[in-house]
């Protein structure tokens, strides 16, 4: 894992030697003291004026983009690609608005594992125009979950076990179900 650190060569984008009074702008000695102080200060000044970048998944640097990811509660576990995480990120404060639907769930899966989950579920929705119409879905509440993957592991089920978890509906009893995905024939 890669971690902040100190970029050698780094310039400060606001000289502190710059902004000294006319007294110490030819003073040799001033000038050497705050420009350590530059040094030290470069990689701060640096973040602050990049700071926006920090935030947006598709520029903030990997090690920051797994911390974000946490801050904004995306279902992540730090196996996936970078490219998949960037996507998770990008997608949470979206994904929070939806999650416990059918929607939420599927979007969630196929971000997480890169694959369109099959999804089936007990509810229904229904008008009557009369009252006492007859009430849609099953009486009892189930949601069946399944992923084709090329080779799936039992580490995959424990992540969709985890995702589907975390995404239903707070009520709902589920099972969750990957399989082998299909291979098409080489011509």
């Amino acid at each position: 894992m890669s971690a902040r650190g100190s970029v050698d060569g780094l310039r400060s984008s606001a000289p502190l030697g710059e902004l000294l009074p006319a007294v110490f702008a030819d003073d040799d000695l001033a000038q050497r003291f705050v420009a350590g102080l530059d040094e030290v200060l470069a990689p701060i000044l640096n973040v602050l004026d990049c700071l926006d970048s920090y935030f947006t998944p598709a520029l903030a640097p990997a090690d920051f983009t797994r911390w974000l990811g946490g801050w904004v509660g995306a279902e992540t576990d730090g196996t996936e690609p970078e490219e998949w995480l960037r996507a998770a990120v990008a997608a949470a404060a979206r994904l929070h608005r939806v999650r416990g639907t059918r929607r939420g769930l599927a979007e969630t899966v196929r971000l997480a594992l890169g694959v369109e989950p099959e999804i089936s579920e007990s509810g229904a929705a229904d008008w009557s125009a009369g009252p006492l119409g007859a009430v849609p879905g099953e009486p009892r509440p189930r949601l069946h979950v399944i992923v084709r993957l090329p080779d799936p592991t039992p580490a995959d089920t424990h992540r969709l076990d985890s995702l589907v978890a975390a995404a239903r509906p707070a009520h709902m009893p589920y099972t969750v179900q990957v399989t082998a995905a299909e291979r098409t024939p080489e011509r």
